[in-house]
């Protein structure tokens, strides 16, 4: 007979991506996720993982056996988390991985509003451009822009964003404004990226995506060192809209090439799959999810 126990234990291994993270998170030896993921794969009577001594992967089989059975486990956390949920009051530590430059410019308000409104709560916000593992991490929820990639996390569309062309008004007079896109060949730009050469930017206009390779003497995957190399004056640059209108209008950078901007992205927040939202995570996104997206619609 199936043990439910095994198929939660199965359902970890799949989302940490190894018996080692599963079994700390767990808080069991190695040993019995091993013989539990054992047990489960003779029950069922076919492979699940794929085992060697430096990777762990799904098989097919085991792929669509955890897209299923972790709807099932979901179902039946929820129907224990609801029994509490109306009388709980969010209350503990909420650990939330977001960009550099999106968690600068879009979530410091909602974190302040929700330590205010939630008093027993405490927030852990880790800001980093790497794309971090949730379940081996210990994050609660993450925001995410542009594609997502491929994984078992649940993602909540907030809105899109785009990007606009900026720079300092101090280069626009040394090295006059781009008047096309191809204009940008033959500029310095600030890349948001590991490259100052050999980049390709894709600009949404009137005819349409167009796309110009670029180069310049600064790149960074920091936002806001791009930011500070576009204000001293070393290039064009594309900044996320919101921040770029609150430089334009304090006169520290013009706006160029009116008619474009990059094509919109999507802005997501992602949790793991197999974890209920406790009122905890829940009351944060509800709360940041209106001030974000009312802002990335906005932009």
């Amino acid at each position: 007979m199936l043990d439910l126990n095994d198929i939660a234990v199965f359902a970890r291994v799949a989302e940490a991506g190894s018996f080692t993270a599963a079994a700390r998170l767990l808080a069991m030896p190695k040993t019995t996720v091993s013989r539990r993921i054992a047990a489960l794969e003779r029950e069922v009577g076919v492979r699940l993982l794929q085992r060697t001594t430096r990777s762990l992967s799904l098989t097919d089989a085991g792929r669509q056996y955890y897209e299923q059975s972790s709807l099932a486990l979901r179902a039946l956390e929820e129907a224990n988390s609801r029994l509490s949920e109306a009388r709980a009051e969010p209350s503990g530590t909420i650990r939330i991985s977001a960009p550099v430059g999106f968690g600068a410019y879009f979530l410091n308000g909602a974190v302040v509003d929700f330590l205010a409104m939630y008093p027993k709560t405490k927030v852990e916000l880790r800001l980093t451009d790497d794309w971090l593992n949730l379940v081996e991490d210990g994050i609660d929820l993450a925001f995410r822009t542009g594609v997502l990639q491929d994984s078992t996390l649940i993602a909540r569309k907030l809105g899109s964003t785009h990007r606009l062309f900026c720079a300092s008004p101090e280069y626009i007079a040394r090295r006059g404004a781009p008047e096309r896109p191809a204009d940008l060949a033959g500029h310095d730009c600030v890349i948001a990226g590991s490259s100052a050469a050999g980049i390709n930017w894709v600009l949404d206009g009137p005819n349409g995506h167009e796309t110009v390779t670029v180069a310049g003497r600064f790149a960074a995957n920091e936002m806001q060192s791009v930011v500070a190399a576009t204000l001293a004056g070393f290039g064009i640059a594309q900044l996320p809209h919101g921040m770029a209108e609150a430089f334009i209008d304090e006169g520290r950078l013009r706006r160029v090439l009116q008619g474009y901007t990059t094509p919109a992205g999507g802005l997501h927040v992602l949790y793991p799959s197999s974890r209920h939202l406790s009122p905890l995570v829940k009351a944060f996104i509800d709360l940041a999810a209106g001030q974000i997206s009312n802002r990335a619609n906005t932009a």
